[in-house]
């Protein structure tokens, strides 16, 4: 009898140690092959690059490297004496092509007196007509010049486009900068966002709006965000343009297909002021999927969202 008491004992506590093993198995592959996260993830942000419009030396830095600016902001000046010239040059040419416009109407208007009269030939009221056209257009690109004048004035200022943090400042005062070269990095706080890299076969269990944990490397805190979007392709490694115009596929001899990782866009929420966000820094994300009626939904009454639909036009 003791016997038999004794071997269901051991039959019981061998399917019970089997069957707790299958869970935690199931359990850890759950986490490790299904879940939604990963490790592969990077803080990131919109770079600009500030360029002048404008050519000549740097007359002054109004910035520091490292600094923190805000949309507006004068970050350096381009050889604004120079531009001043050009636009009291502008000024000047304006007023005499008024002078001579002036005079063209003055005479106009007395060929046409003199002509009703019968002093003078149709010939030179014609003449008198079209020197003041040709007056005219003179006053007109007068103006236009001296518009242009005054833009490149305003352009020698170079001003912030966004708010953000000015890095890699290079640039020193009696520097030559050309137009369209971009000088100075411009980080946009405004943009500051993780993107996740996530296996392929992780995506169906991820929906725009699912609440995301994210933990920061050598940062104890943890920060809170939503899936944003999802990327929509993918640079195909294995594909090249042939002499052709033929697809050009490499072979593919390898037993084990290694998953495709997509990028996955989050939405920061608050965060903390005491966490420095420098774009480039590595994290760990979590995923907890949420339908995906309802993560829309959570993502349709962000301040972001409300401002956008209260922008729309009612029709």
């Amino acid at each position: 009898m003791k016997t038999n008491v004794a071997k269901w004992v051991r039959i019981c506590v061998t399917l019970t140690v089997v069957a707790g093993a299958g869970l935690v198995g199931r359990a850890l592959w759950d986490t490790y092959i299904n879940a939604p996260w990963t490790r592969d993830a990077r803080v990131r942000a919109d770079v600009v690059g500030i360029a002048p419009d404008v050519s000549g030396l740097v007359s002054e830095v109004l910035v520091r490297d490292n600094a923190a600016v805000k949309k507006g902001d004068i970050l350096f000046r381009v050889d604004r004496e120079r531009f001043a010239i050009a636009l009291e040059q502008a000024e000047a040419a304006v007023k005499g092509r008024a002078a001579t416009l002036d005079q063209a109407k003055r005479d106009l208007s007395r060929y046409t007196q003199l002509r009703e009269r019968q002093v003078v030939s149709p010939q030179n009221a014609e003449q008198a007509q079209t020197a003041l056209a040709q007056a005219d257009a003179a006053y007109q690109q007068a103006v236009s010049e001296r518009a242009l004048a005054r833009l490149n004035l305003d352009r020698s200022e170079v001003k912030a486009p966004a708010n953000g943090i000015v890095t890699n400042l290079e640039l020193r005062r009696g520097d030559y900068v050309s137009t369209g070269k971009a000088v100075v990095a411009l980080v946009d706080t405004d943009s500051l966002r993780v993107e996740g890299y996530f296996e392929e076969t992780k995506l169906p269990r991820i929906h725009v709006g699912d609440p995301v944990t994210i933990r920061l490397m050598g940062e104890p805190t943890l920060l809170r965000g939503r899936v944003q979007s999802v990327a929509a392709a993918i640079e195909d490694r294995e594909r090249t343009a042939g002499t052709g115009l033929l697809a050009n596929i490499n072979p593919t001899f390898n037993w084990v297909r290694l998953a495709q990782r997509v990028p996955v866009r989050i939405a920061l929420e608050e965060v903390p002021p005491d966490i420095r966000l420098v774009a480039g820094l590595t994290a760990t994300v979590e995923i907890k999927p949420i339908s995906p009626a309802a993560g829309k939904a959570v993502l349709a009454d962000t301040p972001d969202a409300r401002s956008a639909q209260a922008s729309r036009p009612v029709r």
